[in-house]
């Protein structure tokens, strides 16, 4: 069965709409993250890398989580408004999944609604 997988990513919550011959299907991930919080004071302290390193932590496993829902998928587009479109580009690269992503895209916030017609705007046009 021929599945194209269309993800809208930002580090807090991942809408995939997965679209097949029986039809559409839109899975939600959230990261149950906050945004990554800098201290205040001086540069490079440990607080600093310890929160730095469960930011990294938390995202990773977030990102194992859409991946995997995405793995078997034969073509992937991704899109977003931040950096997490990218970070998770890298890690398909890392996984050896590049070659099934076909457009990494930047988008502001949308609703579900607007992200399921972008999907099937891209796949089925």
């Amino acid at each position: 069965m021929n599945t194209q997988a269309g993800l809208w990513i930002d580090h807090r919550k991942a809408v995939i709409v997965l679209i097949t011959s029986e039809g559409e299907e839109i899975k939600k991930i959230t990261s149950n993250m906050e945004k990554h919080v800098r201290f205040a004071g001086r540069e490079g302290g440990a607080g600093e890398d310890v929160s730095d390193r469960k930011f990294g932590n938390h995202l990773n496993s977030y990102y194992d989580e859409v991946i995997e829902v995405i793995r078997d998928a034969d073509t992937i587009q991704i899109f977003g408004p931040g950096e997490a479109k990218g970070e998770l580009e890298k890690r398909f690269e890392q996984e050896g999944l590049t070659a099934k992503v076909l457009a990494v895209e930047t988008v502001d916030k949308m609703t579900d609604r607007q992200i399921s017609a972008k999907v099937r705007e891209h796949f089925l046009a």
